[in-house]
């Protein structure tokens, strides 16, 4: 199964909008689908089956559903029907094309990087500077 992990991170199949963007971001916008996505990052790309999942947050039957049905709605998480139970997977590609649409303007328009480049002060030096010094607050 190591085909489904993307070989070069945040390029999306598929062009990522602003309206999917911002449905994926409140999704995740919440405490316990952030756990719960993160849990099924965390076993990517096998996934878990909801009693897993709900097991190792500590979640009910109820609660945990409407959360994973929030995800899959986002297109966070797919869900594939095994027998009696569900298998719920983060979707990859759907993460990095989001991280990627996050990170198309990094250093100044330079363009999404790749290959783990990532937007690194290393790689950025000035260009992702800001444009003037914050004045830090003393509590």
């Amino acid at each position: 199964m190591k085909d489904i992990l993307p070989t070069r991170p945040y390029l999306p199949a598929e062009p990522f909008d602003t309206a999917h963007a911002v449905d994926a971001l409140a999704a995740l916008a919440q405490s316990t689908r952030l756990a719960v996505f993160r849990r099924l990052v965390e076993f990517a790309p096998e996934g878990l089956n909801a009693g897993a999942i709900g097991a190792a947050l500590d979640l009910a039957p109820p609660t945990l559903s409407f959360h994973l049905k929030e995800l899959v709605n986002a297109g966070l998480v797919v869900d594939q029907r095994e027998g009696r139970h569900i298998r719920y997977r983060a979707d990859l590609a759907a993460m990095n094309a989001l991280i990627g649409y996050l990170t198309d303007n990094c250093c100044r328009g330079q363009g999404r990087l790749v290959d783990g480049a990532g937007c690194a002060p290393a790689r950025a030096s000035s260009a992702c500077a800001p444009n003037s010094p914050r004045a830090t607050r003393r509590r």
